[in-house]
């Protein structure tokens, strides 16, 4: 591994983390909207929406995230619905994201102190009304740092599709190493790059959660 190495292969790299990054940033947000729904259905007074979110949690905490990529990009091929690799690979993350930010999600509402909803409700406040008003901005102040972790992880578990062949920085790191027939060096300068990406948002998290400390 040369500077011609670096030169020639880089922009591949590059391209790789770009996919990466997109995917993962994809993912934590479809993961947010669907984690955010099955933390209220868990919590629902209705037991059927309860349970239901609660089987669909332990289902996807308990089963590994690449069968669940099988499942759903073979699944849709079977059903006839073509979609973008990307587009897959977004749905596949983003199912199994959201149910370990949902446990996220209803553990930062749950923090809150029930007395702030009864002070709510005792001054005229709705249920619906406390809960955008007082419970939610209270839990995000809560759950933002450990969102932050989750989109750590998400970079880093994202590189399994490219069993599949989508595109991520692993996938380029295969198609250098099958181009060079370098077994080694090329996955080394995937791991530095994997390394500065999560470093650089574990760096932006721990500034969030700093600066939330600051304001309490």
């Amino acid at each position: 591994m040369d500077l011609t190495f670096f030169e020639t292969y880089l922009p591949i790299y590059f391209q790789g983390a770009g996919y990466t990054i997109g995917l993962s940033i994809s993912a934590i947000v479809l993961g947010v909207i669907l984690g955010t729904g099955l933390a209220l259905m868990k919590m629902s007074p209705n037991k059927f929406l309860s349970i239901l979110a609660n089987g669909y949690i332990q289902i996807v905490r308990g089963t590994p995230l690449l069968v669940q990529l099988f499942i759903i990009y073979y699944g849709l091929y079977v059903i006839n619905i073509e979609l973008p690799d990307f587009l897959s690979g977004v749905i596949a993350v983003s199912l199994n994201s959201a149910a370990y930010i949902a446990e996220i999600i209803r553990s930062g509402i749950q923090a809150v102190d029930k007395g702030q909803m009864e002070a709510a409700r005792s001054i005229g406040m709705s249920k619906s009304m406390a809960m955008q008003k007082i419970i939610y901005p209270q839990a995000i102040k809560n759950i933002l740092p450990a969102l932050g972790n989750e989109f750590v992880t998400l970079i880093k578990e994202t590189s399994i599709v490219s069993v599949l062949g989508l595109r991520d920085l692993m996938f380029a790191a295969n198609t250098v190493r099958g181009a060079t027939f370098l077994p080694f060096g090329p996955l080394v300068v995937a791991a530095v790059m994997y390394f500065i990406m999560t470093s650089i948002v574990s760096k932006l998290v721990d500034i969030l959660e700093m600066r939330l400390k600051q304001s309490d």
